[in-house]
């Protein structure tokens, strides 16, 4: 019942909506129900209805209705006539089928709102968490709460709004059956209260699957995602069976689960319907044999019995339903609630400019207890290319990360022309930076997509101005559909360098300050990581450029150059250098910042 109690906080206004609505069309059939008293009475005996004063409490009850339903019947000046009482009970029927309408929209509505709520908030919570963080994060977990998770946890609220429907339809005939008789009433309480405690272990079951399917579901998406961004490597090594093998446990683990929850569902349905019916047969006998009603109160309290238990079936078979789901809720939430305790920490507020240089000055970074950079200090000034070497695992990527802020340096500063990055707003210094990945992530749609990642603040021209300045325009503008060519899974209709032209136009359409290549031609035979390389140089002057890289082409190209190693960065090219350098004494300079021309270089 946590989950029921956790909706109705979380989403009060959707929540009371959706039981008003179920409670008012509750009491719409109760009323309804309650005209076949007087009705059958009329019928069978209608001189006593007529005339008769009897002395039984079941005689006064259904006279009492009876009045009740004189003065409803006056007021909409009709008669105590079968034709007026079934006219009363088709209006309430109406109203009943109206208002359970606007309850099922209600419920339909929230049911959506809640599963885009939900995908949002997590999306949010990522997005704003820190970057060492979100890292970790399995891609197919993640995949798989968006997709599954949260589906299955709004499923959980259209349940929850079930089970108070039933309730609501159980309270009004429990108190139609206390009318007639509350020793039938207290019979129905017992019965109901019998069911829900002798059937509970098939609640139990269900609910034990459903955790065990919310995680074999993580679990196998996480690894299906996994095999199928490595496919091509595994049918190359003709290794991909081995991956289907993987899956194929998982899948089989996972319909076991399944399968166990369907036995409980079946053995809880089977159950319900013979106990049911044994306690009306024992309801109709205390009636005719012990409790001495009229066959009108009978009738009635029978048919009130039925479905009162009828009710307590379905909350139990509902909240079965609502245990398997709730599993995935409380998923999806601690997911929620992890990625938001790893919020990342606010910089400054202050506005970034940077016109003349990006400094470095001690800094000081480790991954735990690995120490990667130390006591490093380096400049990259506005409109110069600038090159950063080094083997593998030296920390090229983690300065590229420590100038975007997605990481902070345990001592040291950076700075941004005169302002530390501590004290700038870091959104607005990212909205200044391009950056194009090692492993390039094209959409399999249009390259106007793939260029303004769906932004509408783009246009074509813009597009087209991207495109040009990255050296792609000439084998964009020669495609049929030009930039609203299709570019296959990943880019697989384009060549290495287009999808890498396409990328680097990505990151300049949104005219940044600062572009940023990761390893970005590693992939590249040497004819296009050369052709990349000169688009690069007609960009200098334009925007500052940092190319980390492992390729003589990037050192050559670039003005300024270091290499990073053992933690330690030297400065091995600087062509902004006044005077004439021995090239041979280029690569013992220290880690000191070099000497600029001026100001503004």
């Amino acid at each position: 019942m946590q989950l029921l109690s956790t909706f109705a906080r979380k989403y009060p206004l959707q929540s009371l909506l959706t039981v008003l609505a179920l409670l008012f069309a509750g009491v719409a059939e109760g009323f309804g129900i309650s005209i076949f008293i007087p009705l059958i009475n009329l019928i069978l005996n209608p001189e006593v209805v007529a005339t008769a004063e009897v002395d039984s409490s079941s005689s006064q009850i259904e006279l009492m209705l009876e009045d009740m339903l004189n003065d409803v019947l006056a007021s909409f000046g009709l008669n105590h006539t079968i034709a007026g009482l079934l006219a009363i009970f088709f209006l309430c029927i109406l109203l009943k089928s109206f208002l359970l309408m606007l309850a099922n929209r209600q419920v339909g509505y929230a049911v959506a709102n809640i599963a885009t709520d939900l995908r949002l908030d997590l999306l949010r919570a990522l997005f704003a968490s820190r970057w060492e963080y979100f890292v970790r994060q399995p891609v197919g977990k993640l995949t798989n709460a968006i997709a599954t998770e949260a589906n299955r946890a709004a499923s959980a609220f259209m349940l929850s709004a079930k089970i108070v429907s039933a309730g609501a339809e159980a309270l009004v005939f429990t108190t139609l059956a206390f009318f007639v008789s509350w020793k039938g009433t207290l019979l129905s309480f017992v019965v109901g209260a019998i069911i829900l405690f002798g059937l509970r272990r098939y609640v139990k079951k269900a609910k034990r699957a459903g955790k065990q399917q919310t995680k074999l579901l993580q679990s196998l998406i996480a690894f299906m995602t996994d095999c199928l961004n490595s496919i091509k490597p595994l049918k190359a090594m003709g290794r991909e069976y081995a991956s289907s093998e993987v899956l194929r446990t998982h899948t089989e683990r996972l319909n076991r689960s399944l399968q166990k929850q369907v036995l409980s569902k079946a053995m809880l349905k089977a159950l319900q319907e013979p106990i049911v019916m044994a306690f009306i047969a024992l309801t109709l006998y205390a009636a005719l044999i012990h409790l001495e009603m009229s066959l009108v109160s009978i009738l009635a309290m029978v048919y009130l019995v039925r479905r009162v238990l009828k009710n307590v079936q379905h909350i139990q078979e509902e909240y079965q339903k609502l245990v398997i789901y709730e599993s995935a809720y409380w998923a999806l939430e601690e997911k929620i609630k992890k990625s938001e305790g790893e919020r990342e920490t606010e910089l400054g507020h202050e506005t970034p400019e940077f016109k003349r240089c990006i400094r470095f000055k001690n800094i000081n970074f480790a991954y735990g207890q690995k120490n990667v950079l130390t006591d490093v200090s380096l400049e990259m000034p506005m409109g110069r290319f600038v090159s950063l070497i080094g083997p593998s695992g030296a920390g090229k990527t983690t300065i590229a990360d420590l100038v975007t802020g997605l990481l902070r340096p345990q001592r040291g500063d950076i700075w941004i022309d005169d302002r530390p990055l501590a004290a700038i707003d870091v959104a607005q210094w990212r909205n200044m930076i391009g950056y194009v990945p090692q492993e390039l992530l094209l959409l399999h749609d249009t390259i106007l997509v793939n260029v303004t990642l769906g932004d509408r603040k783009f246009c074509e021209e813009d597009v087209k101005r991207a495109l040009i300045a990255a050296g792609a325009w000439e084998f964009v503008s020669k495609l049929k559909q030009g930039v609203h060519t299709i570019v296959g899974e990943r880019g697989s209709k384009l060549s290495g360098g287009q999808r890498q032209r396409i990328a680097i136009a990505r990151a300049l359409v949104n005219d940044p300050k600062l572009l940023i290549l990761d390893e970005a031609t590693t992939a590249l035979d040497p004819e296009n990581e050369s052709a990349i390389c000169r688009t690069l140089i007609a960009l200098r002057g334009r925007i500052a450029i940092l190319a980390i890289s492992h390729q003589s082409a990037m050192l050559e190209a670039a003005e300024i150059a270091y290499r990073l190693e053992n933690g330690a960065v030297k400065l091995i090219k600087d062509e902004t250098i006044e005077g004439d350098r021995n090239p041979a004494q280029v690569d013992v300079i220290t880690a000191s910042p070099p000497k600029r021309r001026s100001a503004t270089a």
